[in-house]
């Protein structure tokens, strides 16, 4: 499970490694450094077409070739022909995970470190960033994306068609009605979320989603010119997020199935991955598979609450335990050097701008504080990857923990602070990490509903965890008293991370977002021109930070005595 990077190194060696120590290289100095061989680029006579296909909730034990009780013969041959990527990694939640693929920035140098974008919030990607879509239109690309945004669209600059893609069909808000596309943000916050282009697209409901977005892709397949400008098309499915919708002949196969959120969440899986069939076949039909580059990954672990299953990972999507940024990937191409390999290079969600940029033939390092790294040489080749670390995140927002200080951090770093980053072999948490149980696949077809919030949420008297990751995979043996100095050397790190990052963008609801408002759809709604008057940190959250604070002991009494209780009972 060692990284390639750092196989055969010693603990004391890999601390003495540089990138431990205050002159670490960025990804441009990296590159400008030792640019790749021209061997490992594709002929620049025509670009390949590159297909990104991302799915919502998708946990690490939820595609065939990691648990056989789940149907996908599709994508697991798909990842058994190209390169299954077993040392990947995304963010624990939506928007986080959308906008660092998108800018190929860590959260903390776009502002969007705390949580997600909701839909009445004033805000979306900095709009000074250039996105990976406007850096493959500089190059000839003609860009499309289907399906979930969820990066923000107060204004129509935040739109998908103002973000570098020619054209765009989807929802707008994190989570919508498979069917009718009705999305809410609370009671009686409810409104249409099915758009075309900048338009709301009022006819075109009443169809699953998955088999919607689907038939859009193969539409623009269809009527596009593979000799032409080459594609890139970015598939953001809705599913399987919440709700749980699909139609009855996919869950008819999981029938024996006991647990009725864990079927139905299978079988919007297989729906998926019927799904990705007629892509790729419409990829083989029209003239494109030869040329094309398919990339496949989740967007952040699963939820077992709703049917997602992370084992034998550690914790849940919202997490940044395992089971929440351990993501599911794999590259499937006909340029593919070495095929048919399980790749344990470290790869992030970050490096797809620069690797993407790489293969359609431009030149990355155009872009300013890029946190990526081309990893193409190492998914296509085997190389060794040249990432070394990933800075998980730095969220000075979220609840503090209050086991955590200054002093537990040995002067270096505040510990009440929800971080985590990986070096190497190693990962350490601070803060609050989040539900920290390791939770097997439901299979009772139901259980007390109270169950999942016994001792398992209980807030840990600590606020510093470490783990041989490499040796450890599923979290199990915390080292943080037994070495401490790779704890500092790593606290350290996120020191010096956090002196880079820029202000959080976190913004009070605006009552104008309300689809009331707006003709009964969600929609940008602020007017041209008109300028934002926020400070950028919702004064609700600073408000929420301290109750939280004040209903803690309450709240950990209540769980203590519910425990008991249930325990009883059970």
């Amino acid at each position: 499970m060692a990284t390639a990077a750092l196989s055969g190194f010693s603990v004391m060696s890999l601390l003495s490694l540089s990138y431990l120590t205050w002159d670490w290289m960025s990804p441009n100095q990296a590159e400008n450094q030792s640019a790749p061989d021209s061997a490992n680029r594709l002929p620049a006579a025509h670009p390949p077409h590159i297909i990104f296909i991302m799915t919502d909730d998708q946990g690490f034990n939820d595609i065939g070739y990691h648990n056989s009780d789940i149907r996908t013969p599709t994508l697991d041959k798909l990842a058994a022909d190209g390169v299954k990527l077993e040392q990947y990694y995304i963010q624990p939640i939506c928007t986080p995970s959308r906008s660092q693929l998108l800018t190929g920035r860590y959260q903390i140098h776009t502002g969007l470190q705390h949580s997600i974008i909701r839909p009445r919030q004033p805000n979306c990607l900095p709009f000074h960033q250039v996105t990976l879509p406007q850096r493959l239109q500089e190059v000839g690309y003609s860009t499309h994306m289907v399906g979930k945004w969820h990066l923000g669209f107060y204004k129509k600059e935040c739109l998908p068609t103002r973000r570098g893609f020619d054209t765009y069909f989807g929802s707008l808000t994190g989570s919508v009605n498979y069917y009718t596309y009705n999305s809410c943000d609370g009671p009686g916050l409810c409104g249409f979320d099915l758009h075309e282009g900048e338009t709301v697209a009022w006819g075109q409901g009443g169809k699953y989603s998955t088999h919607l977005y689907t038939q859009r892709v193969r539409k623009i397949l269809a009527t596009h010119d593979p000799r032409g400008p080459p594609l890139f098309i970015y598939l953001s499915f809705q599913a399987v997020h919440t709700p749980l919708q699909c139609p009855r002949r996919y869950v008819y196969p999981y029938r024996d199935m006991a647990n009725v959120p864990r079927r139905k969440y299978a079988a919007m899986v297989s729906a998926v991955d019927e799904a990705v069939r007629n892509v790729t076949y419409a990829l083989r039909k029209y003239g494109y598979y030869q040329n094309s580059v398919i990339v496949f990954s989740t967007d952040n672990g699963g939820q077992p609450l709703s049917g997602g299953s992370n084992w034998p990972l550690r914790g849940r999507k919202g997490t940044y335990w395992e089971g929440g940024v351990r993501g599911l990937g794999f590259v499937h191409s006909p340029l593919l050097r070495r095929k048919r390999r399980v790749s344990t290079a470290l790869v992030h969600i970050t490096d797809w701008y620069p690797t993407l940029v790489g293969l359609a033939g431009g030149n990355a390092s155009m872009t300013e504080g890029l946190d990526g790294y081309d990893v193409w040489p190492a998914i296509s080749e085997g190389k060794e990857s040249p990432r070394l670390e990933i800075l998980h995140n730095i969220d000075p927002l979220y609840n503090p923990a209050r086991a955590g200080s200054l002093q537990g951090g040995f002067g270096i770093w505040d510990t009440a602070v929800q971080a985590s980053i990986r070096a190497g072999d190693w990962k350490l948490l601070t803060g609050d990490p989040g539900y920290g149980d390791w939770t097997p696949p439901p299979v009772l077809p139901s259980f007390p509903g109270g169950w999942w919030g016994l001792e398992r949420h209980t807030q840990p008297r600590k606020s510093v965890w470490l783990f041989n990751i490499s040796g450890d995979p599923y979290e199990r043996l915390d080292v943080a008293e037994q070495r401490p100095d790779v704890v500092k050397q790593l606290l350290a790190r996120l020191a010096y991370y956090n002196r880079t990052a820029v202000p959080v963008r976190y913004p009070m609801e605006d009552p104008r977002a309300h689809p009331d408002l707006n003709g009964g759809a969600w929609g940008p709604w602020f007017g041209d021109g008109e300028e934002d008057t926020w400070d950028g940190v919702s004064r609700r959250r600073i408000k929420d930070r301290k109750e939280t604070l004040k209903m803690s002991r309450t709240k950990s009494f209540f769980r203590r005595l519910n425990a008991r209780m249930m325990s009883n009972r059970i």
